[in-house]
Parts: C-alpha cells; sequence; structure tokens
C-alpha cells in the first residue's frame, strides 16, 4: 500500500499510447493509453500491480489520478498537425468507479475543458474481466455519460463469462475482441466461428469492433476478410510515450 500511494504522489507511473487503426483505409482513429509502473520486488510486472489495485481500497483516488495523467500527457505529447481529424482517446476505467457518485461530478467534463479536449473524444473503456452484477443501475449511469458525449467500449470480450450479458445490457459503441481470440485466429475454427458471431451481432446492435493483439498478417488478413472494423496491436504500432501514428505493414 506504501509502494502504491508514492507511486501516486510521485506520478511514477510511465504513460504509453497504442494506435488504433481503420482497417479498410490505414487512418490512425484514436489511441489507447496505458499506464504501466517501473518493475519492482512488490510489482513484479503490470497485471500484479492492477490485480492489487483492483483488489485494495485504493481503487477510485488511483482512477482519478491516472485519468488526469493520461489526459494531461496526452495533450503534452500530440501534434496537432499529424491528423486533420480529432483523435480518439480509449482511457482504461474500472467499471465499480463509474458508479461511484465522485466521479460523477463534473470533474472529468471541467479537466476536459481545461485541455482543450471534447468529451466526444473519449471512450471510456471497460475491461470484461472485472463483472458488472448492477446491470440496471450501470444502464442509468452510463446514459449520464453518453448524453455528455462519451462513448463506451467493453475491452477483453471473449475472456470471460460475463461477455454477452454485458453487451446485451451495456449497449457499448465498441466491442474489442480480447487478443485471446485473435492470435492465430487464421488456423483456429473455433475462434473463428466465435468471432464471426460477435461481428454477426455487433452488425445487428449497430456497435463497431476494434480486434486487439494483431501480431502477424495472416491475423490482420482474416480478420480484415472478415470486415472488422478497427485493429490494435504490434503489427499495426506498439504502444510508445510519444504519440505516433500506426501503419497497415
Amino acid at each position: 500500500m506504501k509502494e502504491l500511494q508514492r507511486i501516486i504522489k510521485n506520478h511514477a507511473l510511465n504513460t504509453y499510447f497504442q494506435p488504433i487503426l481503420k482497417l479498410n483505409s490505414g487512418e490512425t482513429i484514436g489511441y489507447e493509453v496505458l499506464n504501466r509502473p517501473a518493475v519492482t520486488a512488490l510489482f513484479s510486472d503490470t497485471e500484479t500491480f492492477y490485480d492489487f489495485v483492483g483488489q485494495s481500497n485504493q481503487v477510485f483516488l488511483f482512477e482519478c489520478f491516472c485519468r488526469n495523467i493520461s489526459l494531461k500527457r496526452f495533450i503534452d505529447r500530440y501534434k496537432e498537425n499529424r491528423q486533420q481529424k480529432a483523435p480518439l482517446l480509449f482511457i482504461n476505467i474500472h467499471p465499480h468507479v463509474l458508479l461511484d457518485s465522485n466521479y460523477q461530478s463534473g470533474e472529468t467534463l471541467q479537466l476536459l475543458s481545461s485541455l482543450g479536449i471534447e468529451p466526444e473524444q473519449i471512450v471510456f473503456e471497460l475491461t470484461e474481466k472485472s463483472a458488472v452484477t448492477e446491470f440496471e443501475l450501470f444502464e442509468k449511469v452510463l446514459s449520464n455519460y453518453r448524453s455528455q458525449g462519451f462513448r463506451i467500449a467493453i475491452d477483453d470480450v471473449g475472456s470471460g463469462y460475463n461477455s454477452l450479458k454485458t453487451l446485451v445490457y451495456l449497449k457499448p459503441e465498441f466491442i474489442k475482441l480480447d487478443k485471446s481470440l485473435i492470435q492465430n485466429i487464421d488456423q483456429n475454427k473455433e475462434q473463428q466461428q466465435l468471432v464471426k458471431l460477435i461481428i454477426e451481432y455487433a452488425k445487428q446492435s449497430s456497435t463497431e469492433i476494434i480486434a486487439e493483439g494483431i501480431e502477424k498478417m495472416e491475423e490482420l488478413a482474416f480478420i480484415q476478410d472478415q470486415g472488422v472494423h478497427y485493429g490494435q496491436g504490434y503489427a499495426l504500432g506498439k504502444p510508445n510515450q510519444e504519440v505516433r501514428t500506426g501503419r497497415i505493414p
């Protein structure tokens, strides 16, 4: 806990931006913001660190801290002349934080306004690994955010038991397919069938799909052929502390 408090106090996180590309044109439409601590004896990797944060009583404080440095560092590093359209920013948020009344007080809108960022640029990315259980309450909260211009993405779809119910109730603007579904998809019939089902659901619900974890040309070719809208992964652009556009090889 002392190490976590030290990280927050000293802003001791490295912030990376990974491009998300439109697969039929190669245009970089936005970035996922990734905050990673330095490797220490207590936190041997990023996943261990975030697992601890999620189980602590510091989730709300840490999420607000991450939101603030993510947005401020983006503005510091982004060069407006690189793209004509303002890019989307995908900000990872623990689902329970959105239910906290303190997070709904308008502080996010004030911060965005001070930085010159429009709410329409912000996509709250909710991990499917943190199961949502209070669906009706969550629907109301998300409606409030959407009325302000924010959009919602469900991350890690395909990695957990709660995926289908989460998609049906929360009606996200974006579905992010978990990398476990994308890796070697060109060779795996079961993965292909599941991804095709999700694509069909997305068409019916006017939801756009982002395939994560694209590392090989064969994976890229398959998901392009299936009509997946967007892609993210090392083959298209690695996370970088500078804000750089990606490219389709």
